[in-house]
């Protein structure tokens, strides 16, 4: 990859995929391309094909997706699988169409069995029933990881996949309802600290434990797996496992997250949990010891990182 190559990140208005454009920048990639969601709808076969047949960008970021917390995966579900699975089939395929030899798409940690063996490593795709509260938005993704392997297999092309655990950080989501747990506990624990509130109650029980991942750590991977030679990235995969985990190396509980939350913000009152709302999957961390042997690490730990990503919130 040089400067020179016209680099498409899809979903830049989201929070990795601004953060990708960030990274990129920062690397002196500046010849990047985007477009809002008004400009060009990727659920639109046309529109899509018709963009890449006018940019013909060398490669392509698809970070584009639908995406929420347990209330807005149970609540949206045929948004979620449809207007994923639409995206991804859209862009790949007038991708390849248009001559793109490279391609990251970035997925997700919930592509893996609700009961998996932790760490999660990537041959337990597909070895076991997924989490129901998030399965149609897992299902999409692991379309996206076998659209990326079938046109890898029959047209010789070179996309990659790549699968973060939970992501916070700048550009977050901090919608009261539909936000994933960091942004929304950031948002609770904020206006809890402004009203006084006594105390704030969070769903579940608080012991599944989650690993977190800041936004610009999870850039950081995708550009160092993007700029990995060809033949080096196959000796860590497989043609029809080939995605790679990207991951912080540590988990908490819920009830220590929300702690370290609470101590972020400033907020000093109680913490309760609500143990009948759902809890989600018991637990999930990734196994990213195959990155690690690409010569990849993160750097930011949880409670800088929660700093930055308070920072943010406030600016919204």
């Amino acid at each position: 990859m040089t400067d020179a190559n016209k680099i498409y990140v899809a979903g830049h208005r989201g929070m990795v995929g601004s953060a990708i454009v960030r990274a990129l920048n920062s690397q002196g990639y500046n010849n990047t391309v985007v477009r809002t969601h008004a400009e060009l709808d990727l659920t639109d076969q046309r529109a899509v094909r018709h963009f890449f047949e006018t940019e013909k960008p060398d490669q392509v970021y698809l970070a584009a997706a639908k995406v929420g917390g347990i209330h807005a995966n149970n609540t949206y579900p045929a948004e979620f699988i449809y207007q994923n699975l639409m995206v991804q089939a859209n862009v790949i395929d007038a991708a390849f169409r248009n001559g793109v030899q490279k391609l990251l798409f970035l997925g997700s940690s919930c592509i893996y069995p609700r009961l998996a063996a932790q760490p999660m490593s990537e041959d337990a795709l597909l070895t076991g029933t997924l989490e129901p509260t998030n399965e149609p938005y897992a299902i999409a993704k692991i379309a996206g990881i076998k659209l990326c392997e079938s046109y890898n297999r029959q047209y010789a092309v070179d996309y990659r996949s790549i699968m973060p655990t939970n992501l916070y950080g700048p550009g977050d989501n901090y919608h009261p309802e539909n936000s994933h747990v960091i942004p929304a506990l950031i948002r609770r624990f904020h206006e809890a600290k402004v009203t006084n509130a006594p105390s704030v109650t969070i769903w579940g029980s608080g012991t599944p434990r989650r690993e977190f991942l800041y936004v610009d750590d999870m850039a950081s991977a995708s550009l160092h797996l993007m700029q990995l030679p060809k033949a080096e990235y196959e000796q860590h995969t497989q043609p029809m496992q080939s995605h790679i985990n990207v991951g912080s190396g540590s988990d908490v509980t819920i009830a220590e997250l929300a702690q370290a939350v609470s101590q972020t913000v400033g907020y000093t009152g109680q913490i309760e949990f609500d143990a009948t709302k759902p809890d989600g999957a018991p637990r999930k961390w990734m196994d990213s010891s195959r990155l690690c042997a690409l010569g990849w690490q993160a750097k930011v730990n949880l409670m800088a990182g929660l700093a930055l990503a308070y920072q943010d919130f406030l600016t919204q």
